[in-house]
């Protein structure tokens, strides 16, 4: 086998290596251990909204199981009470009407892997009635990908890609120059 032929599998090996490593960065965020941040409050009513993030404050990808309880004034208490995924998003969680008007001490816990407490006092009131309907009008959509909030998650594939083609480029240049200096008479 040629001194160049080995060069070049050689650099092919390191490309390679090069590309494993940078394709993990680019996953979803699976490496996101440790404890869940809980952002408790009340839903203007007698209900409880919780925002659950990842400890670094990258979004939930997963459900979680959240579990409320609650306590007012006069022993009154309520729960424990899985919280449902809601409509809001991932990471959004809600109640449901389960408190009655008045202050209660909530507090929303989360299992391991991803274990979290949050207490907070909250005020629930009685519902509002609605207002009266008017006509439905046209919501705005944000134009083009600025409203794509996962559009995030492509720059490191996209980074992993330039740096490979960089890579590949300078392996290719090096290649055909040592090859030509073998080739030319008198050297």
């Amino acid at each position: 086998m040629t001194g160049s032929r080995r060069r070049t599998r050689g650099a092919a090996a390191v490309l390679a290596g090069l590309l494993l490593a940078l394709l993990p960065a680019a996953g979803p965020a699976w490496a996101h251990t440790g404890k869940l941040k809980l952002e408790v409050a009340g839903d203007g009513a007698t209900g409880i909204t919780v925002q659950a993030r990842h400890g670094d404050g990258h979004r939930l990808d997963t459900l979680v199981r959240l579990v409320l309880t609650a306590t007012a004034a006069g022993g009154r208490t309520v729960g424990p009470v899985q919280l449902e995924p809601a409509g809001e998003g991932q990471g959004f969680y809600s109640s449901g009407p389960i408190l009655t008007p008045g202050k209660w001490q909530v507090t929303v816990t989360a299992p391991k892997p991803h274990a979290g407490k949050a207490t907070v006092e909250v005020r629930a009131r009685a519902a509002q009635t609605a207002p009266a309907q008017v006509a439905p009008v046209a919501a705005a959509q944000p134009a083009g990908p600025v409203g794509n909030a996962s559009s995030w998650r492509w720059w490191p594939v996209l980074l992993g890609v330039l740096v490979t083609l960089a890579i590949a480029a300078t392996v290719v240049l090096t290649v055909r120059r040592r090859r030509a200096r073998e080739l030319t008479p008198g050297r």
